[in-house]
């Protein structure tokens, strides 16, 4: 058996489990799992990120900074765009197949042990997400790295990659989302969130509303933690306009860092940058040590955030980004009026079952000329029809489409008709991540053909 035949084999394994969207408050299960492989997690520093949106671009920005500065990397992501070796990178590349087979080998053994410990005591058996991460921690102490970036799954507190005890704790911004299991108030999904603050830690965070800010602050207290926010601590000072991206001039913990070249669209992207920039200020000099001028230029100018306003087609214009919630949706409209020159944007738009899909169609009404409505490529997929009539309710032209195929095909030839008009494919991770597939299969930069 190959390796990629392998690693393919222990993905179809964990797929047998309980999905990733079965989640349970606990974090107890994971913990005995690492317990009974001697605490691989506690071999390497680490830093922890929470939030609502923008987890995944700061947490690859910081990955690419700590690797700038000489350390060799971990980073875990979810979800995965095309293939599941992307939520677990070493150095900045997708972990090897044979490297997540062999950690899979290493603790199949105990996880059949604790499997029957849960049986004998009338639970389940542990969980996609939960053997996922305990395959990451196992990965990187293989490795071995340095430091882990590691990214919450769900909320803090009770996710499993609170097994690990984060040297900095990073709180991108925090909105409603996942209600039915966070809490429907923002203060209350905060509460869960800051469960990743561990004694003593570093703390930062992106710009807050009042209620997150105080239940933030007063967790950092009561562990003795250092925090810092966005305005107060560190700050972005100026971003404008460069090719493939923009200069931001970003006021740190430690100084202040003029024109540094990020190659990813969108202000929230510079406002992400400034949060990584201070996570490793925190991290490599403990908030007092300005970062070398070449490091932070090399780590901020290598950064990628792929399936975030990624650049996938060209005759017409085509980006794919995985705004799934009002939120990210709205950074998403406010990305495309600052970077893009057009009058009429086609929006290919697939949402989850579960997520707020009058909200996601709100926030894209103002940007939207038309929209294409389409299936997610999954079981949880919203009805193409009901997305429809949302946007038809918002006002919207709106076609109704099969599949990511027929919507893209029909979006492309829309937009092909005129050079003012482009197409953006959005509203879930996983349609982000079938149309970074077909993109490539169809070589979309070639342009539109009939």
């Amino acid at each position: 058996m190959n390796d990629t035949t392998r690693a393919d084999s222990v993905y179809a394994t964990l797929l047998g489990r309980q999905g990733e969207r079965w989640v349970q408050p606990r974090v107890e299960r994971t913990r005995r799992v690492l317990e009974l492989l001697d605490d691989p997690q506690r071999t390497y520093r680490v830093v922890h990120i929470t939030g609502t949106n923008g987890k995944t671009s700061t947490s690859r920005m910081i990955e690419s900074l700590v690797r700038a500065h000489g350390l060799r990397t971990g980073l875990f992501t979810s979800p995965h765009l095309e293939r599941f070796t992307e939520r677990i990178m070493v150095d900045g590349e997708p972990i090897p197949d044979a490297a997540v087979a062999d950690a899979w080998d290493e603790i199949e053994p105990i996880v059949g042990l604790v499997d029957a410990e849960l049986e004998a005591a009338g639970d389940a058996p542990l969980t996609f997400f939960e053997l996922l991460t305990v395959l990451a921690f196992v990965a990187f102490a293989d490795a071995p790295v340095d430091v882990a970036i590691v990214e919450v799954g769900m909320g803090g507190s009770w996710d499993s990659t609170n097994t690990a005890d984060g040297d900095v704790a990073v709180f991108a911004p925090i909105d409603i989302d996942h209600a039915d299991r966070l809490g429907e108030t923002i203060a209350d999904i905060a509460a869960v969130k800051a469960g990743i603050i561990k004694d003593a830690a570093a703390v930062v965070s992106a710009k807050q509303t009042d209620e997150a800010e105080a239940v933030l602050r007063a967790a950092a207290a009561q562990r003795a933690a250092v925090i810092a926010f966005e305005g107060d601590g560190f700050a972005l000072a100026s971003q404008r306009l460069a090719v493939g991206g923009q200069l931001i001039t970003v006021r740190g913990l430690a100084g202040t860092y003029d024109d540094v070249y990020l190659p990813l669209y969108g202000a929230h992207q510079g406002f992400n940058a400034a949060l990584a920039i201070a996570a490793v200020e925190s991290l490599v000099g403990g908030g007092t040590q300005r970062i070398a001028d070449d490091v932070l230029a090399e780590g901020i100018g290598q950064a990628t955030s792929p399936g975030r306003l990624q650049l996938v087609g060209a005759a017409p214009t085509v980006l794919v980004d995985a705004a799934h919630n009002p939120h990210g949706a709205r950074a998403l409209v406010a990305a495309l009026g600052e970077a893009f020159d057009f009058d009429e944007w086609g929006v290919v738009l697939g949402i989850l079952s579960d997520k707020d899909a009058a909200g996601i169609v709100a926030a894209l009404a103002p940007v939207a000329t038309r929209v294409f409505a389409t299936p997610v490529g999954s079981e949880r997929a919203a009805d193409a029809d009901a997305i429809a009539d949302l946007a038809e309710a918002a006002g919207l032209d709106v076609t109704v489409h099969a599949d990511l195929s027929d919507a893209a095909d029909s979006a492309r030839e829309w937009a092909a008709s005129s050079e003012r008009r482009a197409v953006v494919v959005a509203g879930s991770v996983v349609l982000a991540g079938e149309a970074l597939t077909l993109a490539a299969a169809e070589d979309w930069k070639s342009g539109w053909t009939e």
